[in-house]
């Protein structure tokens, strides 16, 4: 229901709807650490002005990211959804030729 809505909901959407009204909820737990939606909304907020000042990430871009299952792939994914741009998920166990041919396509 919520993506026949004009403009359709997002999980980015509702992402910042939950950190705004609850930031120090609990978002994700990894290992002995817990991240609030609070850390998690500052983290890809960083993460979204390093890649558009830094690398020069803009709307429209799609990211080949290669990151282990960890916190940094939730910023990194955060991030680039809110500069508007599309998540190339990479395994990061691929080595070679297979990523060769995943990062040429």
């Amino acid at each position: 229901r919520r993506l026949s809505r004009r403009p359709p909901v997002t999980l980015l959407d509702v992402f910042q709807e939950h950190a705004r009204r609850h930031p120090r909820r609990p978002l994700l737990r990894f290992g002995d650490e817990v991240y609030t939606y609070e850390d998690a909304e500052r983290r890809s907020n960083r993460a979204a002005r390093a890649f558009s000042r830094r690398v020069g990430v803009r709307p429209g871009h799609t990211v080949a990211v290669f990151l282990p299952n960890e916190p940094t792939y939730v910023w990194t994914w955060l991030a680039l959804a809110k500069l508007g741009c599309a998540m190339a998920c990479l395994n990061c166990n691929v080595r070679g030729r297979a990523l060769q041919h995943a990062l040429a396509a």
